[in-house]
């Protein structure tokens, strides 16, 4: 009779974890289903945005152009003492598609190898601006009391204080290189987005599941992780696409005041090359406007994509 029992008991706690075990994978499966299901909604939803799809498309050809540059145009393309047979200042042509620079170089070999820097400092820079704003947004909405008004104050300071002023200070101490341009950019861009997160923070702490997670006793780390922050992503994302485009803006801006690495193509470099030449009142327009174009190309590009994630994230902005 004794092991009659004994043996029942075994099954029923067998039973039990068997049970114990199945509800988690099924809840694991019901999960991974559903975050299929908005990704496949979302992918739809972004099909049928025509701005973004060409503005993706755009970006598509760009990167691809950076990666493989080494093989659109050989690096002896931006070698001052292997161009000496070109001519200078020519006019685009089909024998130079956008013209030479002051130095006999093809500007459209020097777009191609200066997309790579553009593009690696607007999202390095980008990155370290999101990493920064969502710590801090995040922060200082969920923290109260002198933890969050600190926090606060440290945001509103950068806030106010002129971004471009303080990226030309930092670049002009710091040892020049695209890392330093990529910690510039970075350091001075984040409290925008830091307002942002904080905003959307406060909004889903409001919410009932947060409520219950604190009462059943999760702590910060919890809490900031398994609910604030999938809270706040989708607007992190479409912010950082928008954020992107202002990142190579201000790394043209430096690299045009001087303050980028001159050993390194970019585009900015290649406006600063054409300002020490006065290629405007010189009429070398094609010197100006090839740059000038591929940077208000990639940016518009960057936006729509933003504009594009963002009304995904905000189904209110799809009706407008």
């Amino acid at each position: 009779m004794t092991s009659h029992n004994t043996s029942s008991e075994k099954q029923t706690a067998a039973g039990r974890e068997n049970q114990g075990t199945a509800v988690p994978s099924s809840a694991r499966a019901l999960t991974w289903s559903r975050r299929a299901e908005a990704w496949k909604k979302n992918w739809k939803i972004f099909l049928e945005d025509r701005a973004g799809v060409a503005g993706a498309i755009v970006l598509i050809l760009v990167i691809l152009v950076a990666v493989f540059a080494p093989l659109i145009a050989d690096r002896s393309m931006l070698d001052v003492t292997q161009n000496l047979d070109n001519p200078r200042y020519a006019s685009p042509s089909a024998e130079h598609p956008l013209g030479t620079d002051n130095y006999g170089r093809e500007l459209w070999a020097r777009l191609v190898w200066g997309a790579r820097v553009s593009l690696i400092v607007g999202v390095a820079a980008t990155a370290m601006s999101m990493i920064i704003g969502t710590i801090m947004g995040i922060a200082a909405g969920h923290f109260t009391g002198w933890v969050g008004g600190l926090i606060m104050r440290v945001i509103d300071f950068f806030l106010v204080l002129p971004s471009l002023l303080l990226a030309i200070v930092l670049s002009s101490v710091l040892e020049r290189g695209v890392f330093t341009i990529v910690i510039a950019i970075g350091v001075t861009s984040w409290a925008g987005t830091a307002r942002i997160v904080r905003a959307q923070t406060l909004s889903a702490e409001s919410r009932l599941y947060i409520e219950r997670a604190k009462v059943l006793g999760a702590g910060h780390w919890h809490i900031i992780t398994s609910h604030l922050l999938p809270a706040v992503m989708p607007l992190v994302l479409a912010n950082t696409t928008l954020t992107v485009g202002g990142a190579i803006i201000a790394e043209s801006t430096l690299a045009f005041l001087g303050l980028g690495d001159t050993t390194q193509q970019s585009w900015g470099t290649i406006l600063k090359n054409s300002m020490d030449v006065s290629a405007a009142t010189s009429g070398y327009w094609w010197f100006i406007l090839t740059p000038g174009l591929a940077i208000v190309a990639v940016v518009l590009a960057f936006t729509l994509v933003g504009r594009a994630i963002e009304a995904i994230a905000n189904p209110t902005l799809r009706s407008r």
